[in-house]
């Protein structure tokens, strides 16, 4: 289980343990109902902030392109069949594999593998 997995299951099991205690303490008065409401709603937004975090803090997935069909450029035109981007776009491992042709023989530009520009 990967670490977003864990802080999305950590936050729901803290909801739920939260809901029932509340909900056994039996509250009589609207406002600690409300504030149960409002404890429930931050544990739960910090838990999905950690979680929407964690891609960012371990520098991103890695880009796999792999069996790609034929590009043809026209004119003046690009055909890509592999990875373009700029560069620092692709934080991770980038892996090409038989990619397929990339054909810029009426002058345009071609890429059958990574172009970063």
């Amino acid at each position: 289980m990967n670490g977003r997995r864990v802080a999305l299951a950590a936050t729901f099991v803290a909801v739920a343990v939260l809901a029932v205690v509340f909900t056994v303490l039996r509250w009589d008065m609207a406002d600690k109902v409300a504030t149960a409401v409002s404890a429930l709603a931050g544990v739960a937004a910090a838990g999905i902030a950690v979680w929407a975090a964690l891609p960012a803090l371990s520098g991103g997935g890695g880009v796999r392109v792999s069996r790609t069909g034929k590009a043809v450029a026209g004119s003046r035109g690009s055909a890509n069949s592999g990875v373009s981007g700029p560069v620092g776009s692709l934080t991770g491992q980038v892996q090409v594999d038989q990619t397929g042709d990339a054909d810029a023989s009426d002058g345009g530009d071609a890429n059958t593998g990574v172009r970063l520009d």
